[in-house]
């Protein structure tokens, strides 16, 4: 659990709300259920228009990664690649097909089993990396799904405060509403700017963040696989490794 996303998002809305307490402003008139409709609602609208269903879908699934990240090991993959290097010098690579069955990570086990297989170390390398690609562009168009969502939330919450104003502008008739009519007009700009910058910008940079260390990982693998099918020092190879993550 990512503890610091769950401290960020509250600290984020605390101080927006206390601050307008601070000022002298009630909470109430920050509760709009008409404007939060338009900003949500069109936003949602917006962003559903511009992507395709599956990516849609994708993106709203893995907002679970924010405050519950992927496990992302390099320790234990480390380990698990130095033991799989010590066996292949001791044993050859053929001894690792017994292992296979022990690994549970799909992508490992793909590379292992070419490795079996006496797949050279550049064809191994392609491989691998072709299906490192091709997941990286689809996590990446899922995160940007809320990238997106931040672009337009603003300029939805504009265009609910430029109907809050003409709503207002329509009742001139009793100037002692026009004041109360402006500030609830505004408070859609609150919410989508506010949505924008506290939550969906948020949201897709640390989606962005998880992926590339996923990926990283994958990268990691693949460079360790690359070295036990060269042949190199299960040494000089595990601490190559330690670079990936410093």
């Amino acid at each position: 659990m990512d503890k610091i996303s769950f401290v960020g998002l509250f600290l984020g809305l605390a101080a927006i709300v206390g601050g307008q307490v601070l000022e002298g402003g009630h909470i109430a008139s920050l509760i709009q259920p008409t404007a939060l409709m338009i900003v949500v609602g069109g936003t949602l609208g917006a962003v559903m228009l511009q992507s395709p269903l599956k990516v849609f879908r994708d993106g709203m699934k893995m907002a679970k990664w924010v405050f519950f990240p992927p496990l992302v090991d390099p320790v234990r993959q480390i380990a698990d690649i130095s033991r799989w290097s010590h066996i292949a010098r001791k044993e050859g690579l053929l001894s690792l097909e017994s292992h296979i069955g022990g690994v549970k990570d799909p992508f490992a086990v793909k590379g292992l089993q070419l490795l079996v297989d006496g797949a050279e170390p550049e064809r191994l390398r392609e491989v691998l990396e072709v299906e490192i690609t091709a997941v990286e562009s689809s996590l990446k168009a899922a995160a940007k799904v809320w990238e997106s969502a931040g672009g337009y939330a603003p300029t939805i919450g504009i265009l609910g405060a430029v109907m809050g104003l003409i709503h207002v502008m329509e009742n001139l008739s009793d100037p002692s509403k026009l004041g109360s009519g402006i500030a609830v007009a505004f408070v859609a700009t609150i919410y989508g700017v506010g949505a924008a910058n506290l939550i969906f910008l948020p949201i897709a940079k640390k989606l962005l963040a998880n992926i590339a260390r996923v990926i990283t990982l994958r990268e990691m693998l693949v460079d360790g696989l690359v070295g036990i099918a060269n042949g190199d020092n299960p040494r000089v190879l595990e601490g190559r490794l330690q670079g990936y993550f410093v």
